[in-house]
């Protein structure tokens, strides 16, 4: 059974830093590539940045310069450290699992970024 548990949202002040861990198992997570969505209410799911097998990183342009992923297959956990949170950065944030046609989600957890 797949299960990607996310952790480390909450509630910050603009400006400040919030570090979003999720945990995988039931996939052959080192060969997986990992990325962290978000929705925001009312707007569509969007990628927010992404890690592949081979350890290449992708950004929206939103968030480059102030977030970044990481991956440690050992603990089979990517961490999404972000800084110089906006209010604009609020909204559920997932981890997603992918290899070849298959992609798991995890359950989501909330940032909100008060100005």
């Amino acid at each position: 059974q797949v299960q990607l548990v996310e952790s480390g949202g909450g509630l910050v002040q603009a400006g400040g830093s919030l570090r979003l861990s999720c945990t995988a198992s039931g996939i052959m997570f080192s060969f997986s590539t990992m990325g962290w969505y978000r929705q925001a209410p009312g707007k569509q799911r969007e990628l927010v940045a992404d890690i592949s097998s081979g350890y290449s990183t992708n950004y929206a342009d939103s968030v480059k310069g102030r977030f970044t992923i990481s991956r440690d297959n050992a603990k089979n956990t990517v961490t999404l450290q972000m800084n110089s949170l906006k209010p604009e950065d609020t909204a559920v944030y997932y981890c997603k699992a992918s290899r070849y046609s298959s992609a798991y989600w995890g359950q989501g957890t909330q940032v909100t970024v008060s100005s």
